[in-house]
């Protein structure tokens, strides 16, 4: 029995040593040591690259003509289906673009009725409204309103997230900390400070680590999620170990276990 209780009082100290978590390693936004500090209330001034469009993008292209506007007003005449057809998208996880959409295919196109096809990739939202604006000028003579969307932003969250999967938000901008919370934020055991981001470019895919422990994040060119990213978090080693996420969970382990052990003892003896 004293044999028991020693491998009980090292199995707790090993958990307790090993399996438990440190705030340092899950609070977000640190100022770490020899960095700058930025400091709260601090003004941080950043630029957002335009995004140019790329293969598979869905785009949302809303025309009208003098005679609609004088009709419907100023407002889309299908702004009620878009309406619901949000409504049923946020709820499903689906894209409200994708039926009534336009994708950019393999060579880079459009196709719009009539005006038939239209290159649009590596250009930015408003150079395309203009290509497509100028194309419909052969067929409409009179005023003329383009307005060139992304059908929302679409990202993946792979790994250590409460919640992973893949996600459309309906926004022209969000932040890396916003991405995260939308799929339910990270468990314990994510490694913070390695998040992997894999982001499409033009020319290719780019693999990126991010620091979210670190302020200086709000500072770099991944702060603000582009369409088609994917983040995915690794897991620490406490995993491998199988601790519990916190102490009062390693401990709950320590005792389940020592208590097999003691029953399995007394059924040999």
């Amino acid at each position: 029995m004293r044999n028991v209780s020693k491998g009980f009082v090292l199995s707790l100290a090993f958990l307790l040593l090993f399996g438990c978590i440190s705030n340092e390693k899950i609070i977000y936004l640190q100022n770490q040591e020899g960095n700058t500090p930025i400091e709260d209330g601090d003004l941080i001034t950043y630029e957002i690259p335009e995004y140019k469009l790329q293969y598979n993008d869905i785009i949302d292209v809303n025309i009208q003509t003098i005679e609609d506007m004088m009709q419907f007003g100023f407002n889309n005449k299908a702004a009620g289906g878009s309406s619901q057809m949000g409504s049923v998208a946020s709820q499903s996880g689906g894209d409200i673009y994708y039926m009534t959409g336009y994708t950019v295919d393999q060579n880079g196109n459009i196709r719009l009725p009539i005006v038939g096809d239209v290159k649009v990739k590596d250009k930015t939202l408003e150079e395309a409204r203009l290509d497509i604006e100028l194309k419909l000028r052969d067929y409409v003579k009179s005023e003329l309103y383009v307005k060139v969307k992304l059908g929302g932003i679409r990202y993946a969250a792979l790994g250590e997230f409460r919640r992973p999967g893949k996600f459309v938000v309906l926004q022209d901008r969000m932040t890396i900390f916003e991405a995260i919370a939308n799929a339910g934020d990270l468990t314990p055991v994510a490694k913070r400070d390695q998040i992997l981001l894999i982001r499409q470019y033009p020319e290719g895919t780019k693999l990126h680590r991010i620091d979210l422990l670190d302020r200086q994040v709000v500072e770099s060119p991944f702060y603000f999620i582009q369409p088609n990213d994917q983040l995915y978090a690794e897991p620490m080693k406490v995993r491998e170990i199988g601790a519990g996420e916190n102490a009062a969970q390693s401990i709950a382990l320590v005792i389940s276990a020592i208590t097999a052990m003691a029953l399995i003892l007394n059924l040999i003896k």
